[in-house]
């Protein structure tokens, strides 16, 4: 389980293919302090950490996830938002957020308010119940707040801090991102779906 608070945006240093998966090279200031087996959270995907070597680790990506995420279109360069598991007992600043990506949306507007940001997003009607005004969601392992709810749209309001200190800064409309949405909201849409059927 993670908050979706990013602890540090990492760097990827190294991409490459094998068979269907994908193993990533990551730069970062928190390697020397992470172990083989741990779980990493990267634009809000849950990954292993398989190997260690001074500031830098590698995690693999299997093909489920590359059909789900934006990971397949990560480069040599690209930064990457990056948090370690929640500690039990620790602060929850953020909400839960379980580091599985539900589906990748597009990035469709980016407004500078006077100090803060506004990015529209891209929402599917096979979505549209899983995202409420007020409400939490995940984008690129960020936790945000919906700020606003349109139709096939929604809004996240991101401040200076947030912009400045994950891969929010880098954010252009067209740019695919990665969107997990609340669980609890997923559970209550899946009983009333039952309900219903």
């Amino acid at each position: 389980m993670f908050t979706g608070i990013v602890e540090e945006v990492g760097r990827v240093v190294a991409v490459r293919p094998e068979g269907g998966n994908l193993h990533l090279d990551i730069a970062a200031r928190m390697a020397p302090e992470l172990r083989v087996d741990q779980s990493v959270a990267h634009n809000g995907v849950c990954l292993t950490v398989v190997a260690l070597a001074d500031d830098r680790y590698r995690v693999t990506v299997v093909r489920e996830t590359l059909e789900r995420s934006n990971m397949g279109a990560l480069r040599p360069g690209d930064g990457v938002d990056l948090e370690r598991s929640l500690r039990m007992g620790d602060r929850l600043d953020g909400h839960l957020v379980q580091g599985h990506v539900d589906a990748v949306t597009r990035c469709r507007d980016v407004r500078e308010e006077g100090g803060s940001w506004r990015f529209a997003f891209t929402l599917e009607d096979a979505h549209r119940a899983l995202v409420v005004e007020k409400g939490s969601v995940c984008l690129n392992g960020v936790s945000l707040t919906v700020a606003r709810l349109h139709e096939g749209r929604f809004e996240v309001a991101v401040i200076p801090y947030t912009y400045h200190h994950t891969v929010f800064h880098t954010l252009r409309p067209g740019d695919a991102v990665n969107v997990e949405f609340d669980v609890l909201g997923k559970y209550v849409a899946r009983m009333m779906a039952d309900r219903k059927g």
